[in-house]
């Protein structure tokens, strides 16, 4: 039997620690200064966080569980030479997906931008029976004779 040797110990033991070691940070960094956008586009920028509602097309509700972070738009033109509209904005058509409230509100206030909460609207179901459309108490049924 091979018996383990202080540098394996070491080896496992430094390993254990690195992937389980936590770095502390008392105070909140912004992080608006590193990630390469002009200023222009970071101060005063405005967020609308908000629960995507459901699609009207389908019955399902898909991507209606998850909070989006969306931007508001700025200056556009139209391009003369293809006729697309262009922006300089580079967060124009950026959507972010979070699913927690709280971490949306956490990435905005991380990178120092001003945001807006849209509460999701909650819908009332409505009760179908389709036993009711054959009942012969509703109004609008009449005799046939």
């Amino acid at each position: 039997m091979k018996e383990e040797s202080f540098f394996d110990r070491q080896l496992v033991e430094r390993k254990e620690y690195m992937r389980t070691a936590q770095i502390k940070v008392d105070e909140v960094l912004s992080l608006a200064n590193v990630t390469g956008v002009p200023d222009e586009h970071t101060k005063d920028r405005r967020v609308r966080i908000y629960k995507q509602a459901k699609n009207a097309m389908q019955s399902g509700t898909n991507d209606t569980h998850k909070w989006t972070a969306d931007f508001e738009n700025r200056q556009r033109w139209e391009n003369p030479t293809m006729g697309w509209t262009s922006s300089g904005d580079p967060l124009s058509n950026m959507k972010l997906q979070f699913t927690e409230r709280e971490d949306a509100i956490a990435f905005c206030d991380k990178n120092g931008w001003t945001y807006f909460v849209e509460e999701a609207k909650v819908r009332k179901p409505l009760n179908k029976s389709y036993a009711a459309n054959f009942s012969w108490n509703k109004r609008s049924r009449i005799g046939s004779k």
